[in-house]
């Protein structure tokens, strides 16, 4: 993999104090350091409700971040306290917020009814109990929410575990997908897509769409020395239309979405029929895969309004 010997000794002091239990039991992962007052202040209320739930499988364990650096970067802990609820290995809410006995409880409590959990009341291990359609609706946004703030880990775990227990449901799928996208598992994405492609009905559903058109422009990524060769091409012959093109696919699936879209509504200006209509195809493409709803989106909409209407 890569690790040096040190970084493979704190990946199995990890996984045994924390990815081991939490295949049966929910852990409270706290992300800690001596130096830190906000952290002393939050332990007791940690350890407070963990020895309360403890008989409903839930356990603390806390990871000191000057000791270990390496598992504190793969969580990318940039502030402290930071804490996670964790189950089979994956992180499954954000708990940093919740720094009274009430909020740490609600929260463990929406978790304990639709997880697995050994010894929680929602439900026998590896007996999943289906979420009510509000507990669906709350992970669901949860998921949206670390997808729209760039964490596109934890919305893939959040998804994936949504997965598991709504198995038709369209919008963790296509979660999963966009998440997988942003993460360039382009693979990983391809086999869930492949997953939802064998199941006519949830295929048919308009939430895939989005899925759909990311990871298929997501499929023209190349690497970083194709992507300065496409723009030296584009830059130097305005009117090459077929160089424009290419470079405007490439920069959105490398994440430079301006360049993309200025590139696209560039094209439309000087000919809007060209290839039939391909540069507006392309940006409403892109428009779907990003969400409608997207302010980048609003933006770029209303620019294209300008160029078509005037």
């Amino acid at each position: 993999m890569g690790l040096s010997i040190d970084e493979q000794k704190a990946v199995e002091r990890f996984r045994k104090a924390v990815v081991e239990p939490s295949q049966t039991q929910l852990v409270i992962l706290d992300f800690w350091a001596e130096w830190c007052g906000p952290c002393k202040a939050l332990a007791p209320v940690l350890e407070k409700v963990a020895a309360e739930y403890a008989d409903k499988g839930v356990v603390l364990a806390k990871i000191n971040v000057d000791e270990e650096r390496f598992i504190a970067a793969q969580f990318q802990v940039r502030s402290i306290p930071t804490v996670y609820a964790m189950f089979q290995g994956q992180p499954v809410a954000d708990l940093t917020n919740a720094r009274s006995e009430s909020q740490l409880k609600a929260v463990l409590d929406q978790l304990l009814a639709q997880l697995p959990v050994a010894g929680s009341t929602g439900g026998a291990p590896n007996a999943p109990q289906g979420p009510t359609p509000e507990e669906l609706a709350q992970y669901l946004k949860m998921g949206e929410e670390a997808l729209a703030g760039g964490d596109a880990q934890r919305a893939a775990s959040i998804f994936a575990q949504i997965t598991e227990f709504a198995e038709s449901n369209a919008g963790a799928h296509a979660g999963l997908v966009r998440a997988l996208v942003q993460l360039g598992e382009l693979d990983q994405a391809r086999q869930v897509m492949a997953r939802i492609d064998s199941e006519p009905r949830l295929a048919a559903d308009p939430a895939i769409a989005p899925a759909r058109a990311a990871l298929e422009l997501a499929s023209t990524r190349v690497d970083d020395g194709q992507l300065a060769a496409l723009r030296a091409a584009a830059a130097a012959d305005p009117a090459d239309m077929d160089a424009q093109f290419a470079y405007a696919e490439a920069a959105f699936a490398a994440g430079e979405r301006d360049a993309a879209a200025d590139t696209l509504l560039a094209m439309i200006a000087a000919d809007r029929e060209w290839n039939e209509g391909a540069a507006r195809a392309k940006l409403l493409k892109i428009f779907e895969a990003t969400g409608l709803e997207d302010e980048w989106v609003v933006g770029v909409r209303r620019r294209l309004s300008r160029v078509l209407f005037g």
